[in-house]
């Protein structure tokens, strides 16, 4: 027997429709490099969306042709979200920090049809521009007093497009399977893979990451995604922040500057704030500095990357701010989990807390998770075993763009993320290592993360890295390479006594190695591809 219930499409316009109608005065604060401090609502921001439809029908693209953008997180960007998407062409946001070589490569791979930049990329644009040869249009994103001089074939101004453009247009009947953005993996291995989203998984990722055991959003929280626009969407706050009608404060290229993020923090009354650890690293060193507070912020989520407990603690002791955990994928939209606790933190003794908040958290509704062994075998929830994690669920990926029909799930339908977990009784995963990362010493499994995690909390530590490195006798070995702290000189045996007590002995890396800087990927993670080259001639002291 079917439900006598009304069945509407599950798209992205709907969301853009509900916040025009109940969310319209909502504000939307942006740094932008022609027009400093923007402000904006939703209704401006929607307004200008529809423009955006106008604009590219008049240059005659289609329905699920892909239109790029090089962009960071300001408000053009996000009237770029709903005028691509809801027109029904589909949005790929393009990493401006790959190498050129990975850039020709999706661009190409996507057949975008137009690329619009922020005018600071357009050296970027110019240098890759006779090498796209599906691109036919280029829009800077700027006003008309702000036009670089360039000589890119078929560059048009942003501004000007609009201020042409008519506002009236009838948002097309979309089908909630349709595509609606198209991101790409770091290509770290090998080249850059397309995943491509749907309007129906991209609504439930929404209105899963506004639960109270997630991003706990509402139109009173005031949300600052320091994470890049052009990176797994934000983890979705471009469409979250609407939904739920939250004020959204976008710092276009000030991600990294401490200084900005405090001012934007304090000016605005941001709530709550999401990043890489790197981005906190910044914001809590000037806060250190010059002895300033973030008295409005009441939690941050962090992901990307393992995130040290040093950060969560300086956060929650010096600023009484709650660090929430997540961890996700491109190709899971990218929430696949958040650490929320299931019980007063107060119980706890102080290990039994770090302990728990170090994890990634527990799987939120609409995706599940599970570890398995080298046969497919699945492991206990005890959290102890290590097993490789798969993960499957409503806005989990289902295969690659233009990959034909290559089988990216297992039998049963589970993805294989690559990532080596454990997961305790209580349903919280924690991530060890990458699959690819992870240290095998006389057959036992070290993990990286939690060395790295360990290091980073000695006062002399500025970043770590820990690879395995060949060993005649156990295979391989850890080895700590650390960045020290300016005004320190690290002393190796005093730094290796430091993880006596915290971890087993024979997990404790043999040697140290003091460099001035550690690689990054493209996405701000430690790159262990490029250590382990570095390194390939190292060999522990005999």
């Amino acid at each position: 027997m079917r439900g006598r219930m009304m069945s509407k499409p599950l798209t992205i316009t709907e969301i853009m429709a509900f916040a025009d109608r109940h969310h319209g005065n909502s504000e939307i604060v942006s740094i932008t490099a022609d027009e400093g401090l923007h402000r904006a609502t939703y209704r401006d921001v929607f307004a200008r969306a529809a423009r955006v439809a106008a604009v590219l029908e008049s240059m005659g693209f289609n329905e699920g042709d892909r239109i790029a953008t090089l962009a960071w997180n300001d408000h053009r960007h996000l009237e770029l979200y709903y005028g691509v998407s809801c027109s029904g062409r589909v949005l790929h946001t393009v990493n401006p920090r790959l190498f050129g070589e990975q850039l020709v490569y999706i661009i190409n791979h996507a057949e975008d049809r137009a690329l619009f930049f922020d005018p600071m990329f357009l050296p970027l644009v110019e240098g890759l521009a006779d090498r796209l040869p599906t691109v036919e249009q280029f829009v800077a994103l700027c006003g008309r007093a702000a036009m670089p001089d360039s000589k890119l074939p078929r560059l048009e101004c942003y501004e000007t497009l609009l201020d042409n453009a008519t506002a009236n247009v009838d948002w097309p009947a979309l089908d909630e399977q349709s595509a609606s953005a198209l991101c790409y993996t770091s290509g770290t291995t090998g080249h850059p893979k397309g995943v491509l989203y749907s309007h129906r998984s991209t609504v439930l990722h929404a209105y899963a990451s506004a639960l109270p055991d997630v991003m706990q959003l509402s139109k009173r929280d005031v949300v600052l995604p320091v994470v890049p626009m052009f990176h797994v969407n934000a983890w979705g706050t471009p469409y979250s922040g609407p939904l739920t009608g939250a004020k959204l404060v976008l710092p276009g290229p000030k991600m990294a500057d401490g200084e900005t993020l405090h001012s934007l923090i304090d000016g605005e009354g941001v709530t709550i704030a999401l990043g890489v650890p790197t981005v906190w690293l910044a914001l809590l060193e000037h806060l250190r500095t010059t002895g300033k507070t973030v008295p409005s912020l009441d939690r941050t989520l962090v992901g990307g990357a393992a995130c040290p407990l040093s950060i969560m603690r300086e956060f929650e002791e010096r600023h009484g701010v709650t660090t929430r955990h997540g961890w996700g994928m491109t190709e899971t939209s990218p929430l696949g989990s958040v650490n929320v606790p299931v019980e007063d933190p107060s119980s706890l003794n102080e290990r039994e807390h770090d302990e728990q908040r170090v994890k990634q958290g527990r799987a939120l509704f609409g995706v599940d998770f599970k570890i398995v062994d080298d046969a497919n075998r699945e492991l206990p929830w005890d959290g102890k075993a290590f097993g490789d994690l798969k993960i499957r669920g409503y806005w989990v990926c289902d295969g690659y763009f233009k990959a034909g029909d290559g089988a990216v799930l297992d039998a049963d339908g589970w993805f294989s993320t690559g990532d080596v977990a454990t997961i305790d009784a209580s349903g919280f995963m924690k991530i060890t290592d990458r699959t690819k990362d992870v240290i095998k010493s006389g057959g036992e499994w070290i993990s990286s993360i939690e060395l790295e995690n360990l290091a980073i909390g000695h006062p002399d530590v500025a970043e770590a890295a820990v690879i395995g490195v060949d060993h005649p006798k156990w295979t391989e070995r850890p080895l700590l390479i650390v960045v020290p702290t300016d005004s320190s000189t690290i002393d190796k045996a005093a730094l290796l006594d430091w993880f006596k007590g915290k971890v087993a002995d024979w997990w404790i890396p043999d040697d140290v190695v003091t460099v001035a800087t550690i690689p990054h990927t493209a996405t701000g993670k430690i790159s262990k591809l490029t250590l382990r080259e570095q390194f390939k001639e190292y060999r522990f002291p005999t």
